[in-house]
């Protein structure tokens, strides 16, 4: 049976939220853990668009804070996949803030989520390839083999059989 194919943004999912005083810390800051809880979830609706089934975190990893997020800022989390193997699923996971009033927007996480198709009968299953289109996607795509045998060593690694 032939492997199906599908398009990077056939699996793009966009979450925005206003960022309110319970969403922050003592800083006026969006909580790391908050910010996480929605990067999850939109990398979920992504891998489960993607692969049409359902879909679990199997690993997050290069989640970076390169901004901080203020209250009464906007945030826009973004996702889609950008590689797969045979059942898991590489979605990169970006986000931007805004100012309302002045309009300046900046990427303030990037983050790798790993997921894994999960049939029916809760077992792994076989999703399609993923074909990658924009400068990004294609970027990404092609630097993705490198991350995924980087997160078998580091599996390998904590837990020797």
């Amino acid at each position: 049976m032939e492997q199906s194919t599908k398009l990077a943004r056939e699996s793009r999912t966009i979450m925005t939220q206003l960022i309110f005083p319970l969403d922050t810390n003592h800083f006026d800051t969006m909580f790391g853990g908050k910010l996480m809880e929605y990067m999850d979830k939109v990398a979920a609706i992504s891998a489960m668009r993607h692969a049409r089934m359902q879909a679990v975190t199997a690993s997050t990893d290069s989640l970076d804070f390169l901004a901080p997020i203020r209250v009464g800022e906007v945030i826009e989390v973004e996702a889609f996949v950008s590689w797969t193997h045979r059942s898991s699923m590489e979605v990169f996971v970006s986000v931007q803030s805004e100012n309302l009033f002045s309009g300046e927007r900046k990427t303030t996480v990037t983050a790798f989520f790993t997921f894994v198709a999960i049939d029916d009968h809760g077992k792994p299953a076989i999703v399609p390839t993923v074909v990658p289109e924009t400068e990004e996607e294609i970027k990404l795509h092609l630097s993705a083999p490198e991350r995924h045998a980087l997160r078998k060593k580091r599996k390998q690694d904590r837990n020797p059989s």
